[in-house]
């Protein structure tokens, strides 16, 4: 990737977040508890950006939010190119960036697996816990060890 375009993609992302906070008055945005813009991804050419934005909030509040970020985008688009000095500011197409409700729902998952892990006795993933017992009985054989064969040498 070149250097120019992490810089326009960066730039983007920190220029859109103040002018999301301070200028959009759309209500369905401001409905919304928070809205981050998490990253920007440019095309070759610069002229399309992607803007992914994490919405907290309901699904309906999220859809809300997004849809006031779609009608707001051109009013965007204008004050972000000047900010950054390009020539031609990209086209603004917002995104919902569900990769952090994704790691909120597995360390959700993570949490609720150990919990009931305790509940049952036994500490899961912990450094100390017992090892696991072959099922076949073998307790001194070498896990990795190929079965040994009949055969003897030809």
């Amino acid at each position: 990737m070149s250097q120019r375009k992490q810089r326009v993609e960066h730039g983007l992302r920190d220029v859109l977040t103040q002018l999301i906070a301070r200028d959009v008055r759309d209500p369905r945005v401001r409905a919304a508890t928070l809205i981050t813009v998490t990253r920007v991804e440019l095309n070759v050419d610069l002229s399309v950006a992607t803007v992914y934005v994490s919405i907290i909030g309901d699904d309906t509040t999220a859809d809300g939010a997004l849809a006031g970020l779609a009608k707001a985008a051109g009013f965007l688009r204008g004050p972000a190119g000047r900010e950054l000095q390009l020539q031609h500011a990209p086209e603004l197409r917002f995104q919902r960036d569900v990769s952090i409700d994704m790691s909120e729902k597995l360390a959700a998952i993570i949490r609720d697996d150990e919990d009931r892990a305790r509940e049952a006795g036994r500490e899961s993933g912990a450094p100390g816990s017992p090892p696991v017992s072959q099922p076949d009985g073998d307790a001194g054989g070498d896990a990795g060890a190929a079965p040994a064969s009949d055969k003897g040498p030809a």
